[in-house]
């Protein structure tokens, strides 16, 4: 694996040839137990946390904290399966199983925010692959992540699928309190049937609902990103008002939704699993996606046109890019009048 070949980017808290980690410092594990068997974690200690986004990327920010590379969720989308091409992993079930774990991200980020060369800009997690997926109920590192960005007052926004992240809502409600924090959870669809095969590691659309539910009822305003629509399998009128409404149901702030996008890596995989599950579908994809990673501009509006309608006729609207949200204090109890007498219970 060409673990030296991963070098900390110019600006980026380190020399630009300063390798992140180096394969000496690589601790392959396995865990006899059901919830993992058949993964292996490379755990490994990271000299950098903090990363730059690409100034090519269409991200609407520019620093991300990643724990981990590769993902249980096993999403067969997953535009991310390239990164694990650059440590000579497999992009298909390589991405699934092999695990990378930075298993001293909580202290290298405390470190680094605290370099007088960080100016305190947001910082998202989750936009690679999920901090929250199956690995961090065994690991651990976003309690002492969050705890880092909280005692250092950093704005941060996580974008999940897992519902892993209610084991922090303390912590959460404590970042919120000093800076500013987003959560959005990603739900595409809520078809079963299709959630079954396209996202097997996930928990299920309703489970994740739940927690936009939960964080709502102790004030964490929680929008959700509906990714991927896809194309032909989850876009039918029908399909996305019950999503939409399922969404809303939940007490959802916004709603955005996202079109499948299929980049090297995740093309082939998602690829070869249409033609398994959906062999009919093969050659529209072809052509829908023939220009690129991207489905046509017109197909994209059309979506993001009858998903903003929905979400208007249910009562939610599209999230503005960049806006975290943070819990808003309780409203101060008004005061009692002369005449008010106070019940107690014993």
């Amino acid at each position: 694996m060409r673990w030296e070949n991963l070098t900390v980017e110019p600006g980026e808290h380190g020399r630009a040839d300063a390798a992140l980690f180096g394969a000496d410092a690589v601790t392959t594990r396995t865990f006899d137990t059901p919830e993992f068997r058949g993964i292996t974690f490379h755990e490994i200690r990271a000299r950098s946390i903090i990363n730059r986004v690409p100034g090519a990327s269409r991200m609407p920010f520019e620093w991300t904290v990643n724990p981990y590379r590769g993902c249980t969720h096993a999403c067969v989308y997953c535009f991310a399966r390239k990164t694990h091409s650059y440590l000579d992993l497999d992009t298909g079930i390589g991405f699934d199983t092999q695990i990378v774990v930075k298993v001293n991200a909580p202290e290298v980020l405390r470190r680094q925010l605290a370099s007088s060369r960080w100016r305190g800009d947001h910082i998202a997690m989750g936009t690679n692959v999920d901090c929250y997926q199956r690995a961090e109920g065994r690991y651990r590192l976003m309690p002492g992540i969050l705890a880092a960005l909280r005692d250092h007052a950093n704005p941060f926004s996580i974008l999940t699928k897992g519902t892993l992240i209610l084991r922090d809502l303390d912590l959460l409600t404590q970042a919120a309190e000093v800076t500013d924090v987003g959560i959005s959870v990603s739900v595409g669809f809520t078809d079963t049937e299709l959630w079954r095969t396209v996202e097997p590691g996930t928990p299920a659309p309703e489970r994740r609902l739940d927690v936009v539910r939960t964080l709502g009822e102790h004030g964490i305003g929680c929008g959700v990103l509906m990714a991927p629509v896809i194309p032909f399998l989850s876009d039918q009128p029908a399909q996305l008002r019950e999503t939409v409404r399922a969404i809303a149901a939940s007490g959802a702030t916004s709603v955005t939704p996202l079109v499948l996008h299929l980049r090297p890596g995740a093309r082939e995989w998602f690829m070869a699993w249409l033609g398994q599950h959906h062999p009919y579908l093969v050659r529209r994809y072809e052509r829908l996606y023939a220009e690129g990673a991207y489905a046509p501009k017109w197909y994209q509006r059309r979506i993001t046109r009858q998903v903003h309608d929905l979400a208007q006729e249910y009562g939610i609207g599209p999230a503005r890019a960049g806006m975290p949200r943070r819990i808003r204090p309780p409203e101060p109890e008004p005061p009692a009048t002369p005449e008010a007498t106070q019940l107690t219970l014993i």
